[in-house]
């Protein structure tokens, strides 16, 4: 009757001993976990705030399906690994999606909430390092930066000890019987991984019969895919800062853009950019 939908008697009311949607996602601490430092509470402040809490929890579920990712590869199941790579570029699409909406902040508006952010930057997002470590931008010296968290600290230090989701590739690769090269099997793993000629010799050849080599031949797209996101929101990342601030100096202390801009220039899987110059002649 009128503009109104009627409850139905089916659905439930009392909650007084039951679990409730807020009751399951903890709502009651999520909802309060937004606490603006300004006083009196400058309006801007909480979309800088919720901007960056909701991109922390899309690289918690990154983090959680890239470990499955590799950890499937190691175990020679590819088709689930493919699943997770698949759900990986949906987040990232959406982390960078989300940097329109602090677009929105003018420089004037964030001048107003800068003095609160202290030292505190992006660049110690702890779950974005290890992001990075697991897809295999390895830096012995990021671990450093988080000797303030034990916890933080040490996930990264194991991280680092550990092969990448790209180590693990190659690995299944090798075992399919693929001449990866056996220094690249047996490099150190707390380096970043550094271009191969020989590998990029074994992706020639997939490349060069697609239909033969079907799954490693979706992989190796798929991680290209996920490079070509990662490099979107590296890029949106720093078109938003120079947008918002310019050229001024990170809150965190580096040079802002410029550190952003020399990002740009990092590769997670060389080969499978360089191996296209020899595709097709």
């Amino acid at each position: 009757m009128g503009n109104k939908r009627d409850i139905e008697p089916s659905i439930e009311r009392d909650f007084s001993s039951q679990m409730s949607y807020g009751d399951y996602l903890r709502l009651d601490l999520l909802l309060a976990a937004q606490q603006p430092q300004s006083e009196p509470q400058l309006h801007d402040e909480l979309l800088f705030i919720v901007q960056h809490q909701t991109s922390e929890l899309w690289l918690k579920l990154m983090v959680h399906e890239l470990r499955s990712a590799r950890s499937l590869l190691a175990h020679d199941e590819l088709a689930p690994a493919l699943k997770r790579l698949a759900r990986i570029k949906h987040i990232q699409r959406t982390l960078t999606d989300q940097w329109s909406v602090l677009a929105t902040l003018t420089p004037s508006e964030y001048a107003e909430i800068r003095p609160f952010l202290a030292t505190s930057s992006g660049f110690q997002s702890a779950q974005y390092r290890e992001v990075e470590f697991l897809l295999g931008n390895k830096d012995a010296d990021m671990v450093k930066v988080f000797d303030h968290d034990p916890s933080a600290r040490d996930e990264l230090a194991t991280l680092l000890t550990e092969p990448s989701l790209y180590d693990e590739f190659l690995a299944y690769l090798a075992r399919r019987g693929y001449a990866v090269p056996a220094d690249v099997l047996d490099r150190d793993v707390t380096l970043p991984h550094t271009s191969s000629t020989g590998l990029i010799d074994v992706f020639a050849e997939v490349y060069a019969a697609p239909d033969a080599h079907w799954g490693v031949y979706e992989t190796c797209e798929e991680l290209v895919d996920v490079e070509d996101n990662f490099q979107q929101w590296r890029f949106r990342h720093l078109q938003v800062v120079q947008r918002v601030i310019g050229h001024k100096t990170g809150t965190g202390g580096s040079s802002g853009v410029s550190f952003l801009r020399r990002a740009l220039d990092l590769t997670f899987f060389p080969e499978l950019y360089e191996v296209r110059s020899r595709i097709g002649g």
